[in-house]
């Protein structure tokens, strides 16, 4: 089988190969004998019920300041392609949402991956909160009153914006720190929607795992380890990478996300986890494929493409 694949991402001539997901992603589906093209979200139209964008073929390769060929771009009808994944960034919500509804006029036409109905209905901080069993005790408010009485029932508190990603604007604030008013005003101005505090679990000293969850399979994991001083363990803040053990609770933890997981077309997502609790469940763009080969040899992108194929199967079959 050999499939027409347009790849929704960011630049690929700035792509770290050494890091990037997308970038084994890709190898992979090449290994395979699919044709790949690539567009900019920038790019993306509805004209009069046709999805377009500027498109072109797309060859990468692991060879440091020469891993990608761009052919020349044309306008095309996404609907000419067989399977769209969505890999861009996430950076801003607004336009991120209008793209999934864009591309959902396609959703009878091409397979989408994940789908964008799903992805958008379900923020990374949002959906574990249906799960309050497996999250932290957690307060979705701008209120400052509730948001003091919160601290003073949990008395450290980690306070993050409900659209936040790459470990940007998180707070750990503990009892009577003089700062909380000023940051909850920071944060005012930054971010127009509700904040997210949850109880800090001190656990994050020991990591952050990231697991790599494939139609709700557990398959690996990677541990994001925080500097000394720091709460963040993003690996874009300066969190380093451990080995990530797949304990028994998070397998009992995917087994029952797996059906909803499943249902919102979720294919590939990354489940983050602070000791026994769900922090975030990532839909969009996760990461962490190299770093998890790095430490342990797993290529989970095999295992992203195989369930790719099956739901392509399962979409033609069912189209």
């Amino acid at each position: 089988m050999s499939l027409n694949i347009a790849i929704q991402m960011d630049p690929p001539e700035k792509i770290n190969i050494n890091k990037d997901s997308t970038f084994v992603l890709a190898l992979e589906a090449q290994k395979r004998g699919h044709q790949l093209s690539y567009y900019s979200p920038e790019t993306l139209s509805l004209n009069e019920g046709a999805v377009k964008a500027q498109v072109a073929p797309v060859k990468f390769r692991r060879k440091s300041s020469d891993h990608v060929e761009i052919s020349a771009f044309e306008e095309k009808r996404l609907n000419e392609f067989d399977l769209i994944l969505m890999r861009q960034d996430f950076n801003d919500p607004l336009s991120y949402n209008a793209i999934t509804h864009i591309l959902g006029h396609l959703k009878d036409e091409v397979l989408i991956l994940n789908d964008p109905e799903g992805v958008r209905e379900a923020p990374e901080k949002i959906l574990i909160t249906h799960y309050p069993e497996f999250a932290p005790p957690t307060l979705i408010s701008r209120n400052i009153d509730e948001i003091r009485a919160f601290q003073q029932k949990h008395d450290e508190i980690i306070i993050k914006p409900m659209n936040g990603f790459g470990g940007l604007d998180i707070y750990h604030m503990k009892q009577g720190d003089m700062n909380l008013q000023a940051v909850l005003e920071m944060m005012g101005r930054l971010h127009p929607e509700p904040f997210i505090i949850q109880r800090y679990i001190p656990e994050v000293r020991q990591g952050d795992k990231r697991i790599i969850v494939v139609e709700g399979e557990p398959v690996a994991a990677v541990l994001r380890v925080p500097q000394a001083n720091s709460a963040r363990a993003n690996l874009g803040v300066g969190g380093t990478a451990a080995i990530g053990e797949i304990t028994q609770r998070e397998r009992e933890i995917c087994e029952v996300l797996k059906p909803e997981l499943i249902k919102r077309g979720l294919v590939f997502v990354g489940l983050d986890m602070i000791g026994d609790y769900v922090t975030e469940i990532n839909p969009k763009s996760p990461t962490g494929l190299q770093h998890i080969y790095k430490l342990q040899g797993i290529k989970c992108e095999e295992s992203i493409w195989d369930a790719y194929e099956k739901r392509y199967e399962e979409f033609r079959r069912s189209s």
